[in-house]
């Protein structure tokens, strides 16, 4: 072993996830800013508790106290949260500026292999970082009438701590991949194409977020003009623990089931021709381009093999499953942040669950 590869070793062994080489954690990471701020963590649980707490609402005076209280604490709860979740960003930046700066220094083949050989363990080890910010902001979000203002600014912050590492991370993998250290290519099986940026339950509904490093064919090897920047997982559950209540008249803690079949909905691109090119010609006469590109969100709708097949030989002769392309809303020229992107399917789908 290289001198280099010791070093990189040393530092990477906080990053590889369970079953990984390196199994020692660092004093700094997420694990132990988590347990060292044991106390930190007392006082937003003093505050769910005094927010268990409040009164339902009874008449308008009291219920306009009611609604403060709740409104003072959930402020608190999240300001808790964001400091915390701003030391972590800080931490993990930081071995992100250690990736790259380590990968652009002149390292040799050998030692830029065993850095490449990180990435994919550092990505892992942010998930959970990327699940709790997802969890805090979105649980706010009501879905008949406006947050408060001051809430809204925390969930704001929040949401752009998750952006803030989205884009390091993408720009992290890009620049691997330039390097021929990383594959973006779908149909290759170590492929980084996509990773996991948080998951979040939304009343019956679990929501896991994926993002793309780059415009990404909506189909492995049929060309349809579509380009996949993100997708979402979306998974109806099953309370166990109500149907225990119901059932037994006891309360008994269990993860939530998932029922039916995983939804698929993808933020995509395509180029369509611009109708309007020669009538937007420039005060300097010069035409803009023949095509515009638009961004829509859509849902997976399969083909091939058939969704209701029970002939397992089905899919195992399909080599690649084909499917349709669903647009659900249309988000115009422009491409929408991660973020964005997640609160515009969100209230699709709380608008859907409402109708429903």
């Amino acid at each position: 072993m290289t001198e280099t590869e010791a070093q990189l070793e040393v530092q990477l062994t906080a990053d590889s996830p369970p079953g990984q080489p390196g199994g020692e954690r660092d004093a700094h990471s997420p694990q132990s800013l988590h347990n060292t701020g044991h106390r930190e963590v007392e006082e937003p649980l003093t505050l769910l508790a005094g927010l268990a707490l409040v009164p339902p609402c009874g008449d308008e005076t009291a219920c306009s106290c009611d609604c403060e209280a709740r409104s003072c604490l959930e402020v608190r709860l999240i300001e808790r949260s964001l400091q915390s979740m701003q030391l972590q960003l800080q931490f993990l930046m930081s071995k992100v500026d250690n990736l790259h700066n380590c990968l652009v220094n002149g390292l040799g083949h050998r030692e830029r292999g065993a850095l490449a050989a990180a990435v994919p363990s550092f990505l892992y080890t942010c998930q959970p970082y990327f699940n709790h910010l997802e969890s805090t902001a979105r649980r706010t979000m009501p879905q008949h009438t406006p947050l408060p203002f001051d809430i809204y600014t925390k969930r704001v912050q929040l949401l752009d701590l998750s952006q803030q590492l989205c884009d390091s991370l993408e720009q992290l993998v890009l620049t691997y991949a330039s390097f021929n250290l990383l594959c973006l290519d779908e149909t290759e099986p170590n492929s980084m194409s996509h990773f996991c940026i948080g998951q979040t339950q939304l009343g019956q509904l679990r929501l896991t977020t994926f993002r793309y490093c780059k415009p990404t064919p909506y189909l492995a090897r049929v060309d349809t003009g579509l380009y996949k920047r993100m997708r979402w997982n979306v998974e109806r559950v099953r309370d166990e623990r109500q149907t225990d209540e119901k059932q037994y008249g006891e309360t008994e803690e269990r993860d939530a089931e998932t029922v039916g079949d995983t939804e698929y909905y993808f933020l995509c691109c395509e180029e369509i021709p611009n109708m309007h090119a020669e009538a937007d010609r420039d005060c300097h006469g010069v035409a803009h381009s023949n095509v515009v590109r638009v961004w829509s969100i859509g849902q997976w709708v399969q083909v091939n093999p058939e969704p209701d097949t029970e002939d397992i030989y089905d899919w195992i002769m399909c080599e690649v499953p084909q499917a349709n392309y669903h647009r659900l809303l249309f988000l115009g020229c422009d491409e929408p942040s991660s973020c964005s992107a997640t609160d515009f399917l969100q209230q699709l789908l709380v608008s859907r669950q409402t109708a429903e």
